[in-house]
């Protein structure tokens, strides 16, 4: 058992991490150990990183214990970076976290001073002065290259800054210079949030906090209707919204709702937002209430202004999405299904069942009669799966069966039109897969019926018959 991490007491008794816990108890024997969760540690680190999206949005993991926040144009939103610093600190100090930060222009130099130095906001001009005096391994270098460095009495970043970079870059691998040009802003690091970024974005911050779904619900209703002007000037209408709630203590809540058509009305949106949280009523937990509301919009599409017609299409189309939205937002966005077309000759694999907030791709009714047969040559209901049939008289070696047993009924076949032959799609059922003859039948009680045969008479297996759709 060793140390992994170590408090500000095990540092001053000069206890380390990855020694060992016996010779730790050696030295300090009322140390207390407890045993680490990393699962634990990474659900607070997660926790901590919804709150700090109260800052900004482009919050990124740093390892197992940091977080990287990308300020850039949010700083004069909370009265400089000095002032964002100190409210950063005091909020996470009085949730019981001692924490570190610092302010740079360069991620690296902020890592630093964060880890070796005092901390603090750092100016452009004071970014040389500051690094100097910190250790190498400031620069998040590997073990073997820190150790190396120390060998050579390069112990200090201001030891490196004066040193000739060439000879630096052959004795300890390409590593080292680009990490001292990181801390020292000359080349960029990118950082990458763990969520996207919506693409637009409004909030309230409230002076009394609010707990209740009818206040809730109002203030989303007045941050949908500052979001309409924005989406009007891009002629954009959102598919997918978020509603973050910030809790006084810190905790976050998120709440997604989507739409099968693009939206602009404030009263709409405030609507599926009324129908999920009935949803998850028991699972919102206001606590002392929340501060901070934000809505997002993470996805949108061209808004269609188009006129209605006389005959009362339009509303009636308006009527279904809003059917759809509202128990999509109750019930979960799989509760309702519509189908759409695919590449594929195969009749089992033509169509594919999507969220009906999804929607199908716009296609032109020219393109889809194309690609698709006519209502007359495929059956009202498919099965889905063709079930196996005995074909008691068959015409040799293509013709359809004259008498059949389906589901221990014999039928005898009046009418028939085929075959029409399907080669399966090597790709998928192989090379060996057999082709299908279908045929449209209809027995003499006025029963139609595809079928199909799989195989062919005078091979070494005989052919199979399969039920595989009834018409109307």
């Amino acid at each position: 058992m060793r140390l992994t991490a170590l408090d500000e007491v095990a540092e001053r008794i000069k206890l380390k991490k990855n020694q060992g816990v016996a010779e730790a108890r050696a030295i300090f024997p009322l140390l207390d150990v407890i045993e680490e969760d990393p699962a634990a540690d990474r659900r607070l680190l997660e926790g901590i990183a919804d709150w700090c999206d109260r800052y900004t949005p482009l919050v990124a993991f740093d390892g197992k214990d940091g977080l990287f926040l990308d300020i850039t144009g949010c700083a004069h939103l909370f009265g400089g970076e000095r002032a964002m610093l100190k409210d950063i600190l005091s909020r996470l100090f009085h949730m019981g976290l001692d924490v570190c930060g610092a302010i740079s222009s360069s991620p690296g130099l902020s890592w630093a001073v964060s880890h070796f130095g005092s901390g603090g906001v750092i100016e452009a001009d004071e970014m040389e002065h500051v690094l100097a005096p910190l250790p190498v391994a400031a620069l998040r270098l590997e073990e073997e290259t820190v150790e190396a460095l120390k060998k050579l009495g390069l112990k200090y970043i201001g030891d490196l800054l004066c040193a000739p970079r060439a000879p630096l870059a052959r004795r300890f691998g390409a590593q080292l210079l680009p990490r001292l040009d990181q801390a020292l802003g000359a080349e960029e690091e990118p950082v990458s949030p763990r969520r996207p970024v919506a693409s637009l974005s409004a909030e309230r911050r409230l002076i009394e906090p609010i707990g209740t779904e009818e206040d809730i619900l109002a203030v989303t209703g007045q941050i949908a209707a500052s979001l309409k002007a924005s989406l009007e000037a891009r002629g954009a209408g959102g598919r997918a919204f978020e509603l973050v709630l910030f809790r006084v203590d810190g905790r976050v809540f998120r709440i997604p709702v989507g739409a099968s058509q693009p939206l602009r009305d404030p009263k709409h949106i405030a609507s599926l937002f009324c129908e999920r949280l009935q949803a998850i009523h028991d699972d919102l937990d206001a606590g002392y209430g929340f501060e901070i509301l934000r809505l997002n919009v993470l996805r949108h599409d061209p808004f269609d202004a188009a006129q209605g017609d006389f005959e009362g299409g339009r509303q009636k189309e308006m009527s279904l999405a809003t059917f759809i939205d509202r128990v999509s937002a109750r019930l979960g966005t799989d509760c309702l299904q519509r189908f759409q077309l695919r590449e594929s000759h195969v009749p089992e694999r033509a169509v594919t069942a999507i969220p009906a907030m999804e929607g199908p791709p716009a296609r032109r009714k020219a393109e889809v009669g194309n690609s698709f047969p006519s209502r007359s040559e495929r059956p009202l209901r498919l099965f889905a799966r063709p079930e196996r049939m005995e074909a008691l008289l068959a015409e040799v070696p293509d013709g359809p069966p004259q008498v059949f047993r389906w589901r221990r009924m014999q039928h005898r076949v009046a009418t028939s039109e085929g075959p029409e032959r399907l080669a399966m799609e090597w790709w998928i059922d192989g090379a060996d897969a057999e082709a299908r003859d279908y045929f449209r039948i209809e027995d003499d009680a006025g029963h139609r019926f595809w079928i199909y045969r799989e195989g062919f008479y005078g091979h070494a297996l005989p052919p199979r018959w399969f039920m595989h759709g009834i018409f109307a």
